[in-house]
């Protein structure tokens, strides 16, 4: 491919987004081959087309690695509770996954996965991505958010089903079996048990949490929907708290 093959394939894209950002002149892909000069995310992402290169190979040649962007998450985590995403940078990379489970898998009982599974193998990330996605919807619990401590601590991420935004009135057995929900407030978001009182919402905190009930207007807050599953964060590395006072902030 010749650079003034670049230049006009460049320019198709720039006119058809409308932006000439897009396009790529032979004097500037010779200055980028001789020096180090540094592209526009436009001109990238034309040479990515161009070339049928993934744009995160052209952002590894510039020290820019997309596979780093939830370790870079976890380092800059924020204290208060959000919606979240679990997009994958590159969906053409393989991770292992359990291909066919052992014949005497049961359910019923606690085991070690590495038992439960006979085969695994190399999965794309893209295809286990199609396998929860119809209703995905996935929360982070902030660092200084103990509404449901200890049964959600801090630094969890909680998977919400967006189809059940009605608050269910009932008795339940166990505090596990109360269906606990995300609701988006004026002022952020929270995870929490719910009730319904007359014309006010009860935002209700674990008995154990070093929380108070807050009573809302319905017009104050959206339920996002239900918490469905959870990935629970047990401890910071380092973290040995003597006792639950320990284990709190100071102001929350």
């Amino acid at each position: 491919m010749t650079t003034r093959e670049v230049a006009d394939f460049s320019q198709a894209i720039a006119k058809a987004e409308g932006n000439p950002e897009f396009y790529i002149s032979n004097a500037w892909i010779t200055q980028v081959e001789n020096s180090d000069s540094i592209p526009s995310i436009h001109k990238l992402y034309s040479l990515s087309v161009i070339y049928r290169t993934k744009i995160a190979d052209l952002f590894l040649l510039f020290g820019i690695n997309l596979g780093k962007i939830h370790r870079h998450r976890v380092i800059s985590a924020l204290p208060r509770t959000h919606l979240t995403t679990l997009e994958v940078p590159d969906p053409d990379e393989t991770v292992a996954f359990p291909v066919r489970f052992h014949g005497s898998f049961d359910v019923q009982h606690t085991n070690l996965l590495s038992r439960m599974v006979e085969i695994w193998g190399q999965v794309p990330i893209a295809l286990i991505q199609q396998l929860d996605v119809r209703y995905g919807v996935y929360g982070f619990i902030g660092l200084e958010d103990y509404t449901l401590f200890p049964i959600l601590r801090p630094g969890s991420f909680v998977q919400i089903d967006p189809r059940v935004r009605k608050i269910v009135p009932g008795a339940w057995r166990t505090e596990y079996d109360r269906p606990i929900y995300f609701v988006e407030l004026r002022d952020g978001y929270c995870c929490c048990w719910c009730e319904l009182h007359d014309e006010e919402l009860w935002l209700l905190p674990h008995p154990l949490a070093p929380c108070k009930v807050r009573r809302l207007a319905p017009a104050d807050a959206e339920i996002v929907g239900r918490v469905t599953g959870a990935r629970i964060r047990l401890a910071n590395v380092g973290d040995a708290p003597s006792n639950l006072a320990t284990a709190f902030p100071k102001k929350i």
